[in-house]
């Protein structure tokens, strides 16, 4: 199997995602949007088909596994980047996407 790679997104007081062993994180990124923390997106590797648990944070606390058959799905990290980048650009609205300090850049 070809490297695939996916967009995954924790969104702290809302829900987050996590991960198992079929998947690598390979960056994540911290979103501000007019100097506050919205979002934490994390590029990721599968190494095949897998279901991610999604848990919401606030009562009921409702946990989802979702197949990752469902993911937009992209062959490159920078392919990965490029969308990242897209999806959290609006004009001329402030915000950023922050690499997290010591987080492991790497190029598949």
């Amino acid at each position: 199997m070809d490297p695939v790679y996916v967009i995954l997104t924790t969104k702290p007081g809302v829900f987050r995602t996590e991960t198992g062993d079929e998947v690598d994180i390979i960056e994540t990124y911290d979103y501000v949007f007019y100097g506050r923390a919205l979002a934490e997106y994390r590029i990721a590797r599968l190494h095949g088909e897998t279901k991610l648990i999604v848990t919401e944070e606030t009562p009921p606390y409702v946990v989802n596994r979702v197949p990752s058959k469902f993911l937009e799905k992209f062959e490159s990290v920078e392919a990965a980047r490029r969308e990242l980048a897209h999806l959290t650009r609006f004009g001329s609205m402030e915000s950023s996407l922050t690499l997290r300090p010591n987080a492991v850049s790497a190029e598949h």
